[in-house]
């Protein structure tokens, strides 16, 4: 059995050691919840918590917080995000947790990008929903400069259309792809102190979204975060998952890569190669060098990344086409274009 977690080889049916440290401090939590999904529960279980959720996006999203070794549904002090199964004109739908769960290991083990503990966690039913730790929040007491850190009190975080004052009220309800992704380096070039290491991040980031067909990676799906110093640096990679799988005929991306539109290379061969991204690189203010040396590590094919795919919980011919749209996004990048 794979860990939920992880996705290693395990003994049990249940999180292995790591997971177990990873996500709950190291105390054994059961990795299957003691209630059904809210489409099949009767007992009107979620009713309160539906109403008194703050956590943006546009899927129902309920929080968490361990009790005595489960977890349950919670109105305050939610240390963890619970996404069940969504619904949507859509493909697809109940392979979106093993989807974004396997997308989020892809991105933490593979190309260590800085991401929370996750997992896949079934329903009393089987039914899945993808669980993540929640990283704004100040979760273990800690004495810096003489003072202590309080439990559960949130950090300060925006996301760029917030730092960027886009709104359905002032640009319209489609705000969220209102920007492209030079333009939102150029936020981070102007907020963020520690810039120069921020924006390889970011740029990474972008990488691995088009590396892995993520189309839905808006400008909402970036934020900065207050750290305990007070400085702000670019949060963890958040929902991060192959959107293709469950709307195929998308755009390639959320947000164009720069601000004037397309470049020649796109123009010529109807899809971003290595030449936009090296374009990027430079807007970004990122050494090319260096830019060259980041794309790389998205162009070469990666064997750990096959066996993530296998060892995931999505269905055989899910997996067939997550490993296919890699495969063809892997090949655009080793495209070369010249004028």
């Amino acid at each position: 059995m794979n860990c939920p977690g992880c996705l290693t080889d395990n003994d049990d049916d249940g999180f292995c050691k790591k997971c177990l440290k990873e996500l709950f401090n190291g105390k054994k939590v059961d990795a299957v919840l003691p209630f059904d999904p809210p489409f099949k529960e009767e007992s009107g279980l979620y009713t309160e918590f539906a109403k008194t959720m703050s956590i943006s996006g546009v899927q129902v999203k309920y929080l968490l917080k361990p009790e005595g070794g489960n977890l349950n549904l919670t109105q305050q002090g939610g240390k963890y995000i619970l996404k069940p199964v969504p619904s949507g004109p859509f493909k697809n739908l109940d392979q979106a947790p093993a989807n974004e769960h396997l997308t989020m290991q892809i991105a933490r083990q593979v190309f260590k990008i800085s991401a929370p503990a996750n997992a896949v966690i079934h329903f009393k039913d089987g039914s899945p929903a993808y669980l993540v730790k929640r990283f704004d929040l100040k979760l273990a007491s800690a004495k810096r400069s003489g003072q202590a850190r309080q439990d559960g009190i949130k950090y300060q975080q925006e996301d760029f259309a917030q730092i960027a004052q886009l709104s359905e009220e002032t640009h319209g309800k489609d705000y969220k792809y209102d920007m492209s992704y030079e333009e939102i380096g150029n936020l981070i070039k102007q907020y963020i102190a520690t810039h120069q290491v921020e924006m390889e991040k970011f740029f990474r980031l972008v990488l691995f979204n088009y590396t892995f067909s993520n189309g839905d990676a808006h400008v909402k799906n970036f934020s900065a975060i207050r750290t305990d110093t007070g400085d702000y640096v670019l949060t963890p990679a958040y929902d991060l998952l192959c959107t293709k799988l469950h709307s195929p005929g998308e755009n390639d991306m959320a947000l164009t890569l720069f601000k004037e539109g397309f470049s020649e290379a796109y123009q010529a061969i109807g899809f971003y190669t290595h030449y936009d991204f090296l374009q990027l690189g430079k807007e970004l203010g990122i050494r090319e060098a260096r830019a060259i040396r980041i794309i790389d590590e998205f162009r070469n094919d990666r064997n750990e990344i096959y066996d993530l795919i296998e060892r995931s919980f999505l269905r055989r011919e899910i997996k067939d086409l997550y490993r296919e749209y890699y495969k063809d996004r892997v090949k655009r990048l080793k495209m070369e274009w010249k004028k």
